[in-house]
């Protein structure tokens, strides 16, 4: 099958895989935006996305994008190493302000994964999984999910590898953005500068989505004397 033996097939999957990871982001970061601007309106929305079973079926379906996109890079990167040793990633054109990430591809993939869990263990597994199974997993409610950010992020400890795990994901995603609109045809000389600037932009908007969250709620806790280093 071309999609799993040819490096065009391949490309197109991480493409594709890559496109509904960043859309996912895009509604996520957004989504968050909402416990800065209503708490109320965060956890209804955390109501109507969470234990049930379209929640669990999305769930499981984008931990199966993650894996695939994850799995894919991990092929490509060993087929361009045996084809042009060192050299990484499967963009063989060189863009003058994405050169390191493109080069660290795998390397910030891996960060983002390991960060992955982390975040994980922290609103899946202490929100969606503990209301799920009933289980308590921490000091609040699973469905109070905006006090639950406003804890977590009362801890300085939490703030910097949230912030760092972001700064990880806006250079894997200005190259990956470029790289999946290159792959899909833009990539004549109208528009490399264009996607170039596309994939800055879109990629500053969604981390700064999250990072706001992150830093409101870091300041706060500082402002008002609530840092807590809670686990």
């Amino acid at each position: 099958m071309w999609l799993l033996n040819s490096s065009i097939g391949r490309k197109l999957v991480m493409s594709i895989t890559g496109t509904a990871l960043v859309l996912f982001l895009l509604f996520h970061g957004t989504m968050n935006l909402v416990a800065i601007i209503s708490p109320d309106g965060y956890n209804a929305i955390c109501e109507f996305l969470g234990a049930n079973w379209y929640a669990v079926v999305a769930t499981v379906g984008l931990a199966g994008l993650v894996g695939l996109h994850f799995l894919y890079a991990i092929a490509l990167t060993w087929q361009n190493y045996r084809a042009r040793g060192k050299q990484r990633y499967a963009v063989t054109d060189t863009q003058e302000n994405v050169e390191w990430a493109s080069k660290n591809m795998l390397v910030l993939g891996f960060v983002v994964c390991g960060f992955l869990v982390l975040h994980l263990y922290n609103f899946w597994f202490k929100m969606q999984f503990a209301e799920l199974t009933g289980i308590e997993t921490g000091q609040f409610s699973p469905t109070d999910g905006a006090a639950y950010i406003k804890l977590l992020f009362s801890n300085p400890v939490y703030c910097v590898a949230y912030l760092v795990w972001l700064t990880a994901i806006w250079f894997h995603l200005t190259h990956g953005i470029w790289s999946a609109l290159h792959t899909m045809g833009f990539n004549n000389t109208v528009w490399q500068q264009r996607i170039k600037c596309i994939s800055q932009i879109f990629a500053t908007l969604v981390i700064l989505l999250f990072a706001s969250v992150v830093v409101y709620y870091g300041v706060s806790a500082i402002v008002n004397g609530e840092v807590a280093f809670v686990w």
